[in-house]
């Protein structure tokens, strides 16, 4: 469905990216930066720091190493999520069956 390097992706990394995106969740400043949900930490850093590492998501603002800030959406984050919520809205509206 994506082309690489985004074919890693699952559905975890798209929950994040939709808490993310909610404004629900916190980076650390580090180069491999900790994502925080809802003020927790979430279970999953090694998505996390995909995430990051794939730009998809970034600090809100600047800080000093280890302090947490907002997270956010990059350009290319919202626009992924936005291609699977189209390619989803498409399957569950009969989009692909009327196409066949």
């Amino acid at each position: 469905m994506f082309a690489s390097p985004y074919h890693e992706l699952t559905h975890r990394h798209l929950a994040m990216l939709r808490a993310v995106s909610a404004g629900r969740c916190e980076l650390s400043h580090s180069c491999e930066p900790d994502l925080f949900i809802e003020g927790r930490t979430s279970c999953d850093q090694l998505a996390a720091h995909l995430l990051s590492k794939l730009g998809l998501i970034r600090p809100a603002t600047k800080g000093p190493v280890g302090q947490r800030v907002p997270a956010q959406l990059t350009h290319a984050g919202r626009l992924l999520l936005e291609q699977f919520d189209r390619f989803n809205s498409d399957l569950t509206d009969g989009g692909l069956a009327n196409a066949a």
